[in-house]
């Protein structure tokens, strides 16, 4: 099928903003004029547009709900002393290797200026039971109160214990969520809030009184989730919303906030008294709510990992050496102790969001590319088809740069109306992702993502459109008159 002739003997005459809007309205036209083979022509660039976005977005809300979670444990600030095995020329001391100890813990508090915090940690396998059900946390550990700060926790209900708890020893626990939910039921299960302070629940054994209680963490999703789950009856609740497991169900989020909800926080004094040191005492003991400090123990008690908080991540590598300079003087030379910093952990985070960003961006620029290539056979085609309307335009006083705008401008056209029609198709696709595979990183549509992916789709039909408008500039106006 022919496209119309469309004479351009006036267009000449008028001034060129004027004349660049008469040509886009034939552009506009002649697009119209052929609807179907337009649309087929604008797919590739729809589908790149909105592959590029789709892609932005996902990898958008996995870097925030990574980073998110990183700030959630303690932020780039936080690191991790744990023991290690010795190096193989030291393995000869190893009857001397001593750990992490709570002696390193005073070194360092007395000459390390450069650590803003020290949390130490005594972890305890434990087995909590009360109301006639157990459960295992996944972190028992007998901490000092500075932990709350350290681990970026937040007490709902009571307090946290103190240092006069810490010292005197006391048969005291603060508990997160999970644990609340499996000994005592869920607020959303049993339809009313559900306070355990004050309670006393057993671990390994022995009782202990709840003083305090950590707000309930999840990832935004979930909190969503949770929201319309209570708008819908018991029986239209999915089986994942009812199952109790470890955290009730709650694990379906970013493991890390599973984490601190299944969390029992004990002083650490009280673990070293009660389940370390003078277990068989603390078992048959009528006093079991007080004992002795935790340096009046004999033997330097060990710890399972030691945790500190330095004053800003920009000294942090002299903050290092400060602390293993202190512990190499304590452990009298014997290196049996790491560091693990949050550091590592972030630029994994940066190195897979950058390859994640590289991958989408060269899939979708493919597409692109075949869109473009879409549009460039398009326009020869057109041009082929309207070789006589050409010669017309030329033979009334068009001149090359009329026809080759002309062309450009059609293929432009193409290209910013499928680039707009991707725009719109990217949000109905970044719903349909998130609903048929939902995570607890939602995707973020990103203001940015979608000028970076109109400006390509612009760029791409600028350059797909300059060789069919050189082709058609060049056309002999005698010889297409006589073109059949």
């Amino acid at each position: 099928m022919k496209a119309p002739v469309l004479p351009l003997n006036t267009d000449a005459l008028r001034p060129s903003s004027a004349q660049l809007w008469i040509t886009i309205q034939t552009g506009l036209r002649q697009i119209w004029a052929q609807k179907f083979r337009s649309l087929l022509t604008m797919l590739g660039i729809i589908l790149g547009v909105s592959s590029l976005v789709a892609m932005s977005a996902l990898v958008s809300g996995m870097e925030k709900g990574a980073k998110a979670a990183l700030i959630a444990i303690g932020g780039l600030e936080k690191v991790r002393v744990e023991a290690q095995e010795l190096p193989l020329e030291q393995r000869h001391l190893s009857d001397q290797a001593v750990g992490i100890t709570i002696n390193d813990v005073y070194a360092l508090q007395a000459s390390a200026p450069l650590v803003k915090r020290l949390s130490p940690e005594m972890r305890l396998p434990a087995t909590a039971s009360a109301n006639g059900q157990t459960f295992r946390p996944f972190v028992c550990a007998g901490v000092w109160p500075v932990a709350l700060e350290m681990t970026e926790h937040v007490i709902e209900h009571g307090r946290m214990f103190n240092e006069v708890d810490d010292e005197m020893a006391r048969n005291v626990c603060v508990i997160g969520t999970a644990t609340r939910d499996e000994l005592w039921g869920s607020p959303e299960k049993e339809g009313r809030e559900i306070n355990p302070v004050g309670e006393t629940i057993f671990i390994n054994n022995v009782p202990f009184t709840i003083i305090g209680m950590f707000r309930h963490y999840e990832s935004e999703q979930d909190r969503k989730a949770r929201e319309v789950a209570k708008l819908q009856p018991p029986t239209q609740q999915t089986g994942v919303q009812r199952s109790r497991g470890w955290g009730g169900g709650r694990r379906r989020g970013g493991f890390v906030y599973w984490i601190k909800n299944a969390t029992v926080f004990i002083p650490l004094n009280t673990v070293w008294m009660k389940f370390r040191y003078g277990a068989t005492q603390a078992a048959i003991s009528p006093g079991w709510n007080s004992g002795p400090a935790l340096g009046g123990a004999t033997g330097d008690p060990r710890l399972s990992t030691l945790e500190l908080r330095v004053a800003s991540v920009e000294q942090l590598p002299e903050s290092l050496q400060q602390v293993r300079n202190v512990l190499m003087s304590t452990h009298k030379g014997i290196e049996d102790f790491t560091f693990r910093t949050q550091e590592d952990w972030a630029e994994q985070i940066t190195t897979f969001i950058r390859n994640a960003r590289m991958s989408g961006g060269i899939i979708a620029g493919i597409s692109l590319l075949v869109g473009g290539i879409g549009i460039m056979n398009i326009m020869l085609a057109s041009i082929s088809e309207r070789v006589r309307e050409i010669g017309i335009r030329k033979s009334v006083g068009a001149n090359t740069s009329d026809i080759f705008v002309q062309i450009l401008v059609e293929s432009l056209v193409l290209a910013v109306l499928g680039g707009l029609a991707g725009l719109a198709t990217s949000f109905a696709l970044v719903n349909l992702i998130s609903s048929m595979s939902p995570t607890e990183n939602a995707p973020i549509i990103q203001a940015t993502s979608l000028a970076i992916a109109f400006g390509f789709s612009v760029l791409v039909g600028i350059a797909a459109g300059i060789f069919p408008a050189i082709k058609a500039a060049r056309l002999n106006p005698i010889q297409a008159l006589r073109y059949e």
